[in-house]
């Protein structure tokens, strides 16, 4: 169903199973999936691809032009997976450069007042409490969850399965399986609680701790505290996940 007041450009392609609330804008270059939901007052531009089941409530903009100063036009995209949430009032850009895009996988829940700026690269089963706001070129691995008002810093990569309280400010990769809270953000304990929920053997969770105690309450150099690791914890996939994410940091990680 299509509301009368919506304004639909010729040239975007919107399947009939979709519903299209009052007073949504959406452009030419736009694809939609099947059965999303359009609440009313969202507005998709831009050469954006949504997939099916995506629920979007009012106010929302997906797709517009980024904020980067840097934009000196060209075709750049975002891409939106499948069975999304985006609530009220949710921000998400395009990419910078022409050819780049701005990705969201499947299955996130992306709350009120959220922003999600250029580049960046969400995974699957996140959650974006609300308020939470990506810079430019963040990556946010799967099953990660980002506490209200929480800010993270440029090209940051936020670890599979990590936990961001409330009101921290993110200047560094948190690494996954972590829990971080503060500001300035530090690395408190594992996401042990997290970890259980999804179904992690005691053997892992015990692994990733020992890999915890060294890397942040030994005092050790990043450099030392990974040779200590690869020496003395059970090399198990979730660990060497974890040595790995901390080797490839550019940025650095929180600690």
């Amino acid at each position: 169903m299509i509301h009368s007041s919506a304004v639909i450009h010729p040239k975007a392609s919107v399947p009939t199973s979709c519903e299209i609330g009052p007073f949504c804008v959406i452009g030419p270059d736009v694809r939609l999936g099947e059965n999303c939901r359009l609440y009313s007052h969202v507005v998709i531009d831009g050469h954006t691809e949504i997939g099916d089941d995506n629920e979007i409530f009012p106010f929302t903009s997906i797709g517009l032009k980024t904020q980067d100063l840097k934009w000196k036009g060209g075709i750049t995209r975002t891409i939106i997976g499948s069975h999304n949430t985006f609530r009220e009032s949710v921000t998400i850009n395009s990419a910078t450069s022409d050819g780049e895009s701005t990705r969201v996988g499947d299955h996130n829940q992306i709350l009120a007042y959220s922003h999600v700026a250029h580049n960046v690269v969400i995974g699957n089963y996140v959650i974006m409490s609300n308020v939470a706001t990506l810079a430019g070129h963040v990556s946010v691995e799967d099953n990660c969850i980002i506490g209200g008002l929480v800010g993270v810093h440029q090209f940051c990569r936020l670890g599979r399965f990590s936990m961001i309280g409330g009101c921290s400010k993110v200047v560094q990769d948190i690494p996954p399986f972590m829990l971080a809270d503060g500001n300035p953000i530090e690395i408190r304990m594992i996401n042990k609680i997290g970890l259980e929920r999804n179904g992690f053997s005691d053997e892992t969770i015990a692994a990733l701790k020992q890999a915890h105690r060294i890397m942040f309450r030994e005092q050790l150099s990043v450099s030392n505290a990974l040779t200590k690791i690869e020496a003395d914890v059970s090399l198990l996939p979730e660990v060497l996940y974890f040595i790995n994410f901390v080797k490839s940091s550019e940025r650095g990680i929180s600690r």
